[in-house]
């Protein structure tokens, strides 16, 4: 970094030096908004492995927000593997720019959820992102930064799995008002539910609650609750890490389908009701 980037001439070696800045302090400076940007409250949706849909539950918590009248919106940071635009039926036809040319506008679903996504900015939408890390991690804080969100009372942030460099920043930078955790029945995300509240708690952020996805099917002849990844453990979970079970949703191919075809608003909203409730009684 040169001096005009780092006008400071921080050497980012705190062992030789004596000034008491943030990094010092144990805290990073949080990421600003735009100018003319204004959010209400930031939510992460977060996982703690790959394949457990993460990204179906931000659409969902989003739809519902956007149902009962909020403005809201999604930041779509699981840059390599975007899914979000394409669950709401959203074309990756370029975005808009602000009238000053200084800002990224998100673009809108069909029913106004206000969307910022790497799929929304390349020419096809199979292009692959081959970035490193910290290109990755850059392009989450753009995403807030650089783009205006007008008058947004609820931002989702869905996140790639794990913990590593896109999580990381995204809690060391964002103002997070809280996360929700996202996990599947099966019992070896027990261990992984807990590395993610572990890794919350370290960077003191707030845990709203646990969504078990994919929970059970249910026999559409019978009505029978059918657990097809094996007995649930996610109220032990809950109770383990003191923490509150916002939902159980069941394993739908109908839901698939929606999501597949751009239609997830279409996507019935009762199973995750308490969910939504509990990010809206956040205002």
């Amino acid at each position: 970094m040169s001096e005009q980037e780092n006008p400071s001439g921080c050497s980012s070696d705190c062992s030789s030096c004596g000034s008491n800045c943030p990094s010092r302090q144990g805290g990073i400076p949080k990421s600003k908004l735009a100018p003319g940007s204004s959010v209400k409250k930031l939510i992460g949706v977060v996982s703690g492995k790959g394949g457990v849909g993460k990204s179906t539950v931000t659409s969902l918590l989003a739809c519902g927000t956007n149902r009962d009248g909020f403005r809201t919106g999604i930041i779509d940071a699981d840059i390599t593997g975007p899914s979000i635009p394409k669950a709401f039926g959203i074309a990756n036809d370029g975005i808009g720019i602000s009238e000053d040319g200084k800002l990224m506008l998100p673009d809108r679903s069909a029913n106004g959820v206000e969307i910022i996504s790497t799929n929304l900015l390349l020419e096809n939408e199979t292009d692959p992102v081959i970035w490193r890390g910290a290109m990755i991690a850059g392009a989450v804080k753009q995403f807030w930064e650089e783009v205006l969100w007008k008058e947004i009372d609820f931002l989702f942030v869905d996140m790639p799995p794990g913990t590593g460099d896109v999580p990381l920043t995204v809690f060391q930078s964002l103002p997070l008002d809280g996360i929700i955790i996202v996990s599947s029945p099966q019992e070896l995300v027990s261990m992984i539910v807990t590395k993610a509240v572990n890794m919350a708690k370290k960077m003191n952020i707030p845990i709203l609650g646990l969504i078990e996805n994919m929970s059970y099917l249910l026999c559409p002849h019978c009505g029978e609750k059918i657990q097809v990844f094996g007995e649930s453990h996610i109220e032990e979970a809950a109770e383990r890490e003191g923490l509150r079970l916002l939902a159980k949703l069941p394993l739908d191919p109908k839901n698939a389908e929606y999501m597949d075809c751009g239609a997830v608003e279409s996507i019935d909203l009762s199973p995750i009701n308490d969910a939504v409730r509990a990010v809206e009684a956040l205002l």
